[in-house]
C-alpha cells in the first residue's frame, strides 16, 4: 500500500505541477501535511538543497529522495531503492503520457486558437505555483515556523528570525551581485561554500 500511495501522490504531482520542478514544492508541502510519517515540512528545505545541488531536474531528484527515504523506512536498501524508483516513475509518467498525446496531435492543433488560449491560461498558474514555492523556501529558511505560530505576546519577534539564514543570504547576494571578482564564479562554488558554512554552523 505504501508503494501504491507513493506512486499515486507523485503521479498527481507530475500531472498538475505545471511550470517545472519548482512547481512541485507546494505539492510536497501538502504531502508533508498528509503523511507526516514520510517527511516533515522542514525536510522539504533539505530536499530542495539536495535536489538543487545534484545533477538532474529538481522535481525528479526530490521524488527519488522522498521515495528512497520512505521506502527505506519499511526495510533495508532494496525497499529504499524500490521506493525511489516508484516515486520517480509516478512523477514522470504523466509527462510522458501528455507529451506522447500532444506530439501525436501537434500538427493538427498547432495553430488552434483554443490550444493557444489554454497555454495562455496555464502561464499565470505556473507562475503562481513557482512564486508560492519560492515564498515557502524563504519562510522556512529565514524564519522559524514554530515561533511564527505562537500567540501574540509570547516571546520576542527576534525569536522568529533565523539570523544565520539572513547572514548567509545577504553574503550570497553581495558576492553574486555586488563584488566584481566573485559574481562571475560558477554557481557550484557558491553551493559548495554554503554547504560548508551550513556544516560548520550546524555543529
Amino acid at each position: 500500500m505504501l508503494y501504491l500511495r507513493l506512486f499515486y501522490e507523485f503521479f498527481k504531482t507530475g500531472l498538475f505541477a505545471v511550470g517545472g520542478g519548482m512547481a512541485t514544492i507546494p505539492f510536497l508541502y501538502d504531502m508533508a501535511d498528509k503523511y507526516p510519517d514520510w517527511f516533515t515540512r522542514n525536510d522539504v528545505a533539505n530536499m530542495i538543497a539536495v535536489g538543487e545541488s545534484t545533477p538532474g531536474p529538481i522535481g525528479v531528484n526530490m521524488a527519488t529522495y522522498v521515495g528512497y527515504i520512505t521506502g527505506g523506512s519499511m526495510g533495508g536498501l532494496p525497499c529504499a531503492i524500490l521506493g525511489a524508483v516508484i516515486a520517480t516513475l509516478g512523477l514522470v509518467t504523466p509527462s510522458i503520457i501528455v507529451i506522447l498525446i500532444i506530439a501525436s496531435f501537434l500538427k493538427s492543433f498547432r495553430d488552434n486558437r483554443y490550444v493557444d488560449s489554454a497555454f495562455y491560461g496555464l502561464r499565470p498558474a505556473s507562475t503562481g505555483l513557482i512564486a508560492a514555492a519560492g515564498l515557502s523556501v524563504v519562510m522556512s529558511n529565514l524564519f522559524f515556523a514554530d515561533a511564527l505560530g505562537r500567540p501574540l505576546g509570547q516571546g520576542s519577534i527576534l525569536d522568529c528570525i533565523n539570523w544565520k539564514g539572513w547572514v548567509l543570504a545577504a553574503a550570497l547576494w553581495i558576492l553574486t551581485n555586488q563584488v566584481k571578482q566573485t559574481r562571475k564564479l560558477h554557481p557550484i562554488l557558491f553551493i559548495l561554500a554554503s554547504a560548508v558554512v551550513g556544516i560548520l554552523w550546524g555543529m
